[in-house]
């Protein structure tokens, strides 16, 4: 694996919601390093991919109520557990749940795998909530797909809060995960 500057030089065999993401920081100005590789299937695997951009990739979750009324992006370091019980008390939701492959592809247009802040750029109707754990706020950088599971992102933890964000209409409810036994 390699480390690149910015987008690839030729967009050939990439898939469109990629190439959207890279033209949607382009157009915003935000530097970022990225690295392509293999679906990462194990934590090695992620690991050496962490290793190659210097930083971890947060982990990312979409979750839903049981009604499917309310939808939520979880942003949290890759090392922490998810409890749902922890979660759903900060956001007065109960039963929270994965949400299904379909409404991911609807509402963020990515694909099990690839679950990234980068698909809320996708979610012109503001359907999802995002949802950020404070540690994953603390570091400098964040890792993150650019709505593929194929490639991976290095951005300055600010410009995304700062700049992303604000450029897809989302805001954030920070949230404190414990994430222990």
């Amino acid at each position: 694996m390699e480390l690149f500057k910015g987008r690839p030089s030729s967009t050939e065999g990439r898939l469109e919601r990629e190439v959207r993401t890279y033209d949607f920081l382009d157009e915003l100005g935000m530097e970022y390093e990225r690295t392509d590789h293999e679906r990462a299937d194990n934590m090695a695997a992620c690991n050496e991919i962490d290793a190659v951009l210097g930083v971890i990739i947060c982990k990312n979750l979409f979750l839903c109520n049981r009604q499917k009324t309310a939808f939520y992006l979880l942003m949290m370091p890759g090392d922490k557990k998810f409890k749902t019980k922890e979660l759903s008390a900060q956001i007065n939701s109960a039963r929270l749940s994965f949400a299904d492959p379909e409404d991911m592809l609807k509402y963020l247009d990515i694909e099990p795998g690839a679950v990234s802040i980068m698909g809320l750029m996708n979610d012109r109707e503001h359907a999802v909530k995002l949802l950020i754990d404070e540690d994953v706020l603390k570091d400098e950088y964040l890792g993150c797909h650019p709505c593929v599971c194929t490639s991976s992102l290095k951005l300055k933890t600010a410009d995304v809060v700062e700049r992303f964000l604000p450029a897809t209409g989302h805001t954030y409810q920070t949230v404190h995960l414990v994430g222990e036994d």
